[in-house]
């Protein structure tokens, strides 16, 4: 089964990387990043409501909206805006491999960082040799990608 986790997060990581440039031709078009980030989130949005509505009644739960502290909801999706702006803005800039390459290092760097401390409820992971190093060589591929 980790074969099946790791081609989803393959295949995610394709859904990323085709994203940026369709967000980039809508932001051409409309004439602005804001509005077609905008436009993605509320597509995205009406489509996750859609399938969590429908997976609850399959699964006959209920969603519970108060649960998590409001700040999660604010947090969450702002991350993600900003994200989906700035992909769209560098992928014209810098290109789709460099923009997917450097967001990719920007994540791994940032998962090390969550891992080693726990955050959310993550089990602590120590920062080895090998992880760092692995760390290191995705920067410098994220860096050749782009000034190569």
């Amino acid at each position: 089964m980790d074969l099946g986790w790791a081609l989803l997060g393959i295949v995610a990581g394709m859904f990323i990387a085709l994203q940026g440039p369709i967000n980039a031709q809508l932001a051409f078009k409309l004439g602005t990043p804001i509005a077609a980030s905008a436009a993605s989130f509320v597509a995205g949005a009406l489509l996750l409501l859609v399938l969590a509505s429908v997976v609850t009644n399959v699964q006959g739960t209920a969603i519970n909206w108060g649960a998590p502290p409001w700040w999660m909801y604010v947090v969450g999706g702002s991350l993600g805006a900003v994200f989906v702006t700035c992909a769209l803005i560098l992928t014209p800039k810098l290109g789709a491999a460099a923009t997917m390459a450097l967001i990719v290092a920007g994540q791994l760097l940032a998962g090390l960082a969550l891992d080693r401390l726990g955050w959310f409820d993550l089990a602590v992971r120590e920062l080895t040799i090998g992880r760092v190093g692995g760390a290191m060589l995705l920067i410098a591929g994220a860096l050749l990608i782009r000034f190569g």
